[in-house]
């Protein structure tokens, strides 16, 4: 019996047709391997703070087990309204606050309130691939405007934004600060994105998982500084790279409010909500986190100063400095598989790393390197990375 003939029916062609995860495809077979440095996957090594946890613990002991409303529980929406009007500077209300069971959750619940099969979902190349699949996986098309190095630093031409926006894609989805890139959109850039959808009644979802995580400034420019509550505007976030709560699937929305009920539906019909005590650790990491972020970003910006300043320096390698994120993404002469590059790499130097393919076509011929480790941690990898690169 051939495998084609084992094949089940029924299951739907777009399913079927899903890309397979190329980091998960590196990882997976080496991930009891011991000796392996695992800088594969977006997370910190830091486990999550104590009082985090403690404030989960305290709130299972209380009985906070219990279902909580699709949108979350309300301290949580306010803590959240709270934390987001202080960064972006002009209010969000809590009636424009969902959470959800982690920012992969957000999105998809995105994509189901606002993409119908043959709709178009416009984003950037390289990019984390679970927005564009999750448009696939839908029905839609997705249309892809790649990142460029310009004068050493990844860009985003905005001639080709505004002629692909003004083709009327129903979604543009921004990353910024840009997983793998590290690519930072500009307050400039950002009003010019927002006046052309306003223009052509284009949704605007951004990403904004990395806007703590920046280099060079306090925080990430946002479109939601800039939005009016009424504009077409979601923003997506995230508890996990910030607070070191990736295991914990804690994120939000901030949605106008005229669609809210509508993501309160999506989010029962999915997941109900997140785990009540998670969400009650969550008040607890915005109200007493702000010394852990800021320790967490200062190790980062180490991090990140130690893999570029070796990276930079070897001949094979060409890298722009990243301006936010977690991430090293470099190309590497020579190199047309990342895939089966970073397998060897896995294999055969016990170095983990994210194939550049992973992040679409923009992406091949890169590796990302995560460096949120050690720098004894980062050192090693870079050891073992440059040896290969010399044989």
């Amino acid at each position: 019996m051939t495998a084609s003939s084992t094949v089940r029916p029924g299951v739907r062609a777009s399913v079927r047709a899903l890309a397979d995860s190329k980091i998960r495809e590196v990882a997976n077979p080496f991930m009891a391997d011991p000796e392996i440095i695992r800088l594969w996957f977006g997370e910190p090594d830091l486990p999550t703070p104590a009082f985090i946890c403690e404030a989960a613990s305290r709130a299972m002991a209380e009985g906070k087990t219990y279902y909580v409303p699709s949108l979350g529980v309300p301290e949580l929406r306010q803590a959240i309204a709270d934390y987001q009007t202080g960064l972006k500077g002009r209010p969000i209300a809590r009636e424009r606050v969902v959470v959800t069971a982690s920012g992969m959750s957000a999105i998809q619940i995105i994509v189901q309130l606002l993409v119908d099969p043959d709709d178009t979902v416009l984003t950037t190349s390289p990019l984390w691939p679970n927005i564009s699949e999750a448009s696939r996986l839908a029905g839609a098309h997705v249309a892809l405007i790649e990142l460029t190095v310009q004068d050493g630093r990844w860009s985003l031409d905005m001639a080709k934004l505004a002629d692909a926006i003004a083709r009327r894609p129903k979604v543009l989805f921004i990353n910024s600060p840009c997983n793998p890139t590290g690519w930072m959109m500009t307050a400039e850039e950002q009003r010019t994105t927002l006046d052309l959808c306003r223009k052509h009644g284009v949704w605007l979802v951004v990403d904004e998982v990395y806007e703590r995580i920046v280099f060079e400034r306090d925080r990430a420019p946002s479109v939601l500084s800039i939005a009016e509550p009424e504009d077409r505007v979601i923003g997506i976030n995230s508890f996990s790279k910030n607070w070191s709560m990736t295991g914990w699937r804690l994120g939000w929305l901030a949605a106008p409010a005229d669609v809210t009920d509508d993501l309160a539906k999506l989010t029962e019909f999915n997941t109900a909500s997140a785990a009540s005590f998670v969400q009650w650790a969550g008040i607890t990491a915005i109200r007493d986190g702000e010394p852990f972020v800021a320790m967490q970003v200062e190790r980062l910006r180490r991090g990140r100063d130690l893999v570029h300043q070796r990276l930079a320096a070897n001949p094979r390698i060409r890298i722009s400095k990243p301006e936010g994120a977690l991430y090293a993404f470099f190309a590497v002469d020579g190199m047309t598989d990342s895939l089966a590059f970073a397998r060897r790499l896995a294999g055969e130097h016990k170095v983990g790393l994210a194939p550049g393919v992973a992040f679409g076509p923009g992406g091949e011929g890169h590796l990302r390197l995560c460096f949120a480790s050690e720098a004894e941690t980062l050192s090693r990898a870079l050891d073992r990375l440059e040896t290969a690169l010399a044989t």
